[in-house]
């Protein structure tokens, strides 16, 4: 599982980087390597968003007292 979490949350950072290139430049990293919503793009743009649904997992395993070790 820590491989999985590693992964996701690299995923998430990476993501959550594109879009603050976004807010603050209106310029789409993804967009500009894959193209504007192409087909590579958009799964790009899914796999961040499951990745950042996954990374909810962590509120409950920091909640319950499990160890999230770096």
């Amino acid at each position: 599982m820590r491989g999985l979490d590693y992964t996701a949350l690299v995923i998430t950072v990476i993501g959550a980087i594109n879009w603050g290139l976004v807010g603050l430049f209106r310029f789409d990293l993804v967009a500009w390597i894959f193209g504007n919503m192409s087909w590579l793009s958009r799964i790009i743009y899914v796999i961040v968003g499951i990745c950042g649904l996954y990374l909810l997992s962590f509120f409950g395993r920091v909640g319950n007292g499990d160890k999230v070790s770096a």
